[in-house]
């Protein structure tokens, strides 16, 4: 199949050999996509156990230090996994995806909830050994649990709609 000359670099890397092999592939897309998404599902989940507990919506008497310590490790392999396979469905589809808003939006909340998680570990956590066992916990945890939770479930959401609405926008 002939592409056309790419005129960007979105279309230059879409369509490069790597990138069109990865569209192009009977099994390639799907299984990249299915381990995103069991990727994503660790990521999402983890953070959920851990934002719960900032939230004193669940396990609360599990040290917040034993719970971080507990999922922290699964997050960053889920999300190390996560970013390697989105970065290879984005190389199939880089020009489709950089004009879909729902692509936009879920890469920049994923850059609110890394800064949230920068200013909860510079900031709040700092503090962690006084309220680690503590029934109460203070604003900024609370704070960064509940911004967690509505990023990640905005980011998820976006994920999906990002399937859904691939022909739409050129």
């Amino acid at each position: 199949m002939m592409y056309p000359e790419p005129t960007n670099i979105w279309e230059s890397i879409e369509y490069s050999s790597f990138g069109i092999s990865i569209a192009e592939s009977l099994w390639a897309f799907p299984t990249i996509e299915s381990l995103h998404v069991m990727a994503l599902v660790t990521v999402f989940g983890t953070i959920m156990i851990m934002d719960l507990r900032l939230l004193g919506l669940a396990s609360n008497k599990v040290p917040v230090t034993a719970m971080s310590s507990d999922t922290l490790k699964w997050t960053w392999i889920g999300f190390v996994i996560a970013a390697i396979t989105g970065t290879l469905l984005f190389i199939s589809k880089a020009s489709t995806y950089m004009v879909n808003p729902y692509f936009l939006t879920k890469m920049g909340l994923m850059a609110a909830a890394g800064l949230n998680m920068v200013i909860f570990h510079f900031v709040t956590y700092k503090t962690v050994n006084e309220w680690d066992t503590s029934g109460v916990l203070p604003t900024g945890a609370k704070l960064a649990g509940i911004l967690s939770l509505a990023f990640w479930l905005v980011i998820v959401f976006c994920g999906r709609a990002i399937g859904f609405t691939l022909g739409i926008y050129y």
